[in-house]
């Protein structure tokens, strides 16, 4: 039975994450595990999640019906109790402390192959979660994985095509930043909106605007747009601007309700004050994404968008676009990705700075930072 990623995230809580592997990283301090847990995923694939709160140097070792991970200068958590989703090759999770070095040992029911690298990930903290190593595999000898995989990609690839919803940020009474020269935010972003729904397009996604044309709309319902579509990803798209007119760069930010530092917070408020200007607030938001937002599914929608912003900053690295001084990934409790729907806010660049004001008006640099996110979207594994 072929599992959907909706699915998925209704019963386990884990998200889906491109599946890449990131180096290690050995840190002087001792690291802390936090969490322990187990899903299903799509294909009869399980998912281990090892959360920690400095990022793990690790090793694996496959005894007879175990796996073994073993994280580097790491002290066991003799409180904590692993979270097993019904379902999974995993028996039992337990700890044993070797050294400064901590063994978890997964008791599994069948035998499974070394786990390819392309199934590891390390995920970076989000706000809510620490850092997050994140394994997938399951049972069978390396050449029947290895044909589950391409089977399992091609067939879900010609089944249907992938939904991405575009908001193209403020519009109508609202401009958003404004540049020196006077190239508003709101016309910048519906530009390049358009143009990258005419490239998704005929790339074979299926791509909605949240605005065509300079409308105003309220943050909650540039959400529930993509609820409504029932959309895979939901991009949205703005300009920043900054006190220092030498600041610019490309940035990329993920829903969390802690900011990952003071500018995160600061453009959040920015971001969702446009809500504040003659409309009601976030209350009509329907009860069902209220609670969406919660509990498990919260954990999925997060890893999910925190896996695609990675790959969007790779993306736009290789692109040649100058990046944002700071973290690669940034979080802030945006009104605009509070959703079901796995989420990313893009700010292209800096309004405030006059070279690239100059840059975010130009159509040659527009049609650069939409090749940028393309790549990434087709980057993405939108079915693990």
């Amino acid at each position: 039975m072929k599992v959907s990623r909706r699915t998925v995230l209704q019963i386990t809580g884990l998200g889906c994450i491109t599946m890449a592997v990131l180096p290690r990283v050995a840190f002087a301090s001792r690291n802390s595990l936090l969490s322990l847990r187990t899903g299903v995923q799509p294909g009869d694939r399980t998912r281990i999640v090892i959360e920690t709160e400095n990022r793990p140097s690790y090793s694996l070792s496959y005894p007879e019906n175990q796996l073994v991970i073993t994280v580097s200068n790491t002290q066991q958590n003799t409180g904590l109790k692993p979270n097993l989703a019904s379902g999974t090759l995993v028996k039992n999770l337990t700890q044993v402390q070797d050294g400064d070095r901590l063994k978890i040992i997964a008791d599994l029911r069948k035998p499974i192959p070394e786990i390819q690298k392309s199934q590891i990930m390390i995920l970076e903290p989000n706000g809510d979660n620490g850092y997050r190593l994140v394994l997938d595999f399951m049972a069978g000898n390396s050449a029947t994985v290895a044909a589950s995989t391409t089977n399992s990609a091609s067939s879900s690839t010609a089944s249907r095509k992938y939904v991405i919803v575009i908001d193209a940020g403020h519009g109508g009474k609202d401009p958003g930043c404004i540049g020196k020269n006077g190239v508003k935010e709101k016309t910048v972003v519906l530009s390049v909106a358009k143009k990258l729904k005419n490239k998704l397009d005929a790339e074979g996604f299926k791509t909605y605007l949240t605005r065509s044309d300079d409308t105003y709309l309220k943050l909650a319902d540039r959400a529930a747009i993509g609820e409504k579509r029932k959309a895979d990803l939901f991009l949205s798209l703005h300009a920043n601007a900054n006190p220092s007119r030498s600041m610019k760069g490309f940035s990329i930010y993920t829903l969390s309700e802690k900011a990952s530092d003071e500018e995160a917070q600061k453009l959040a408020e920015t971001e969702n004050a446009a809500d504040k200007i003659d409309v009601s607030g976030f209350e009509h938001f329907s009860k069902d994404i209220r609670i969406a937002l919660s509990s498990l599914q919260q954990h999925a929608v997060a890893e999910m968008s925190e896996e695609y912003a990675n790959i969007c900053v790779r993306a736009f690295r290789k692109q040649g676009i100058e990046q944002q001084k700071g973290a690669n990934v940034r979080h802030a409790p945006f009104a605009v990705l509070r959703s079901s729907v796995p989420s990313a806010l893009i700010e292209l660049g800096h309004l405030s700075n006059a070279s690239e004001e100059k840059l975010l008006k130009s159509d040659s640099h527009q049609t650069k930072l939409v090749s940028a996110i393309v790549r990434s979207i087709k980057n993405y594994d939108f079915d693990v």
